[in-house]
């Protein structure tokens, strides 16, 4: 409850008021498998973390918003009125949370006086954990309560994408923003980013725990490749579509699309969407593979997909590439890949619970002596999706 009334106080501090303040919080996320297969059609296994992005609000007589952010305290306050709803670079991140208050306006929901909002993070910027998605899902389930706005969390979750697709301009799929809304504790969520048809599956690690840890490196390469990895995938659906009556490359499974690859002329095309089509087999065998209680399958399908990414997909880069491979050579360790966009951002381990402090110590010090500079690590909890708090 510290960090209640540490934030509070700076609310205080910054805006001069705090009578009747709410607080809410919006998790990040982490997918354990199932990757660049969601705007594939595929299966996605993400949860929810037990930190995010913090937000502290209270309402204002005026129509103007308020928004500071104690990560961007050089920045200052961003002030808008709620009748200028514009993306301006120099407004930096509040542009997210300004998007969505534009989508939830768009949609007729009546957003009629100003707020004034403090947001804390404590999701590392660029870890590729989606601090993006949270401080957008923090920003719906705020305007839902503030204003007695009448809506599911899944069409928040649907208004924060739109307003990363169209205010930001970012091509971002579903995942992040349903993992962060839909969040449960002890749960990791199967969905299928075609239909959003899902499905809870208990994490009962028991003797085991998840390791979060970031490269540290800038992923400046991330959104260009990106994109490509997007085009060369619709290339390779058109190839089979000549042949096949299909709406995503996740409608296949393997032995389709073995039979059928010629159909894709591009060899590096192919790759790309041999792994998203084989990726989605992977997410389905490891949700299995939990349920079953069979943990060490689970760290196999964990390994095959960093290789795949690696291999098929091209994504991973030097620095991800040395935390797995480190990862994998230590004791203890059941299955270790990337996780999110790639070419830095986090690694995802599943790791003795005795180990864990060896393992740390022992991946942190090769890291650094072979990239020059330190790792992040993150012992991970599985929390809820985005809430008042």
């Amino acid at each position: 409850m510290d960090l209640k009334m540490d934030l509070k106080k700076e609310f205080e501090m910054i805006f001069h008021r705090s009578d009747s303040i709410k607080y809410f919080l919006a998790p990040g996320r982490v997918n354990l498998i199932g990757e660049h297969i969601d705007y594939n059609g595929g299966y996605v296994f993400p949860c929810a973390l037990n930190f995010g992005t913090y937000a502290l609000v209270r309402k204002r007589d005026d129509n103007r918003i308020r928004m500071y952010s104690k990560n961007f305290n050089h920045v200052g306050i961003i002030e808008f009125h709620l009748e200028e709803l514009v993306y301006e670079k120099n407004h930096d991140w509040a542009n997210y949370p300004k998007g969505v208050i534009k989508i939830f306006k768009d949609n007729g929901f009546k957003v009629d006086k100003g707020l004034d909002i403090l947001f804390y993070g404590n999701i590392p910027n660029g870890s590729g954990l989606s601090s993006s998605a949270s401080i957008e899902m923090v920003m719906g389930v705020l305007l839902k309560e503030m204003f007695n706005i009448n809506i599911s969390m899944v069409e928040m979750v649907k208004m924060a994408q739109r307003a990363e697709n169209e205010f930001m301009g970012v091509n971002c799929g579903i995942m992040d923003q349903f993992a962060i809304g839909m969040g449960k504790e002890d749960n990791a969520i199967l969905l299928d980013c075609n239909t959003l048809e899902y499905e809870y599956a208990p994490i009962s690690l028991k003797d085991h725990v998840i390791v979060i840890a970031n490269t540290n490196k800038k992923r400046g390469l991330a959104d260009s490749k990106y994109n490509e990895r997007r085009r060369e995938c619709e290339e390779g659906l058109h190839g089979l579509q000549e042949k096949l009556s299909i709406d995503n490359l996740c409608d296949l499974n393997r032995e389709q699309f073995e039979e059928n690859k010629l159909s894709i002329n591009d060899e590096v095309v192919r790759k790309r969407a041999k792994h998203a089509v084989y990726e989605n087999e992977r997410t389905k065998k490891a949700v299995k593979a939990l349920n079953d209680n069979n943990i060490h399958e689970f760290g196999k399908l964990m390994n095959e997909s960093h290789i795949s990414l690696r291999d098929d997909y091209e994504v991973t880069g030097y620095e991800l590439d040395t935390l797995v491979e480190l990862a994998w050579k230590e004791e203890g360790v059941i299955g270790s890949r990337m996780t999110g966009a790639g070419f830095g951002g986090c690694t995802v381990s599943i790791v003795e619970k005795n180990r864990v402090d060896e393992f740390i110590a022992n991946v942190g010090e090769a890291y650094k002596n072979v990239i020059g500079y330190e790792a992040d690590f993150y012992v991970a909890t599985i929390g809820n999706g985005a809430r008042e708090i």
